[in-house]
């Protein structure tokens, strides 16, 4: 079995953020990579109903459209249900806002191993969390890749 991830909104919206900061360009092409991998079938993603949720916010058409195509590469979709809203409080509790602690908590019901997001505020407060690795897409390739 392939492992599984999880990329939140901010992750997917990243090539479309100003690319004249170097970091930004950086985490771009690393998502982009992650996203060759997912194609070409060497990792597996995870989707979620809060990521369809928070992509139908998304003020720009074809970043929506874009970001929505992913859907169908995802090997599980995860619906809401108890065990998702009872970790989602669990994590607030450490300080997550409702919808990061949701994506979180979608991916961890999804059984992905990484929870890849460009959110540093995520990063610094949970780090790890129930077998779950948080990072951003430039430190998850240097790991799996090392």
């Amino acid at each position: 079995m392939k492992m599984k991830i999880y990329l939140d909104n901010c992750t997917f919206n990243r090539p479309f953020d100003d690319q004249s900061q170097v970091r930004i360009r950086i985490e771009t092409e690393s998502k982009l990579y992650i996203q060759q991998k997912i194609k070409e079938k060497q990792l597996d993603l995870v989707w979620s109903y809060i990521l369809d949720y928070e992509n139908e916010q998304n003020p720009y058409k074809e970043r929506k459209e874009a970001i929505s195509k992913w859907r169908r590469y995802a090997v599980i979709d995860i619906e809401e249900n108890e065990r998702i809203i009872k970790k989602a409080k669990e994590l607030k509790e450490k300080g997550l806002r409702d919808k990061d602690a949701l994506h979180i908590a979608c991916a961890i019901e999804g059984g992905a191993k990484y929870f890849i997001t460009t959110d540093d505020t995520i990063i610094k407060r949970i780090g790890e969390y129930n077998n779950i690795h948080i990072i951003n897409p430039t430190d998850f390739i240097r790991e799996i890749e090392d």
